[in-house]
């Protein structure tokens, strides 16, 4: 069984999906493109991943969207891709669970950079909850 992190990413420019796959893959995670957001939502249905990267704008269901669904039934790591660079958006972004968000144009070196960053912290967190289970437990005992 494979131990690498899974990654899925929607957006419709095919280059961009191209970019970020090459560079997460390089980086030794898993990564699934789609084209829209239905078609990572199908497959986040049925296989669901560690961390997923939105464009925000798309066809069919946008990255906002996509966001709103996902956070319904999952905690997954979520950034948001936009060239479109409004406060508003950013806001609406957030607002609706991303973890982070990034304007178009940007560095994949930078959005791998970042997707570690929210593993590693992931990693921390996951750390310390055993790590205070562990202490509690001691204390009752």
């Amino acid at each position: 069984m494979s131990t690498k992190k899974k990654i899925y990413i929607a957006d419709d420019e095919a280059n961009i999906r191209t970019a970020i796959k090459t560079f997460l893959e390089n980086a030794d995670y898993t990564v699934e493109a789609f084209e829209t957001g239905d078609q990572l939502l199908e497959a986040f249905t049925e296989r669901p991943a560690d961390l997923v990267v939105l464009d925000v704008m798309m066809p069919g269901s946008n990255g906002f969207v996509v966001c709103k669904k996902l956070r319904q039934s999952s905690h997954v790591p979520i950034i948001m891709l936009t060239a479109r660079d409004s406060d508003l958006d950013y806001a609406t972004g957030l607002d609706l669970g991303s973890d982070d968000y990034l304007i178009k144009p940007f560095s994949p070196m930078a959005l791998t950079m970042r997707v570690k960053a929210i593993f590693r912290r992931m990693e921390f967190e996951r750390q310390a909850h055993a790590e205070n289970g562990a202490a509690h437990e001691i204390e009752e005992n």
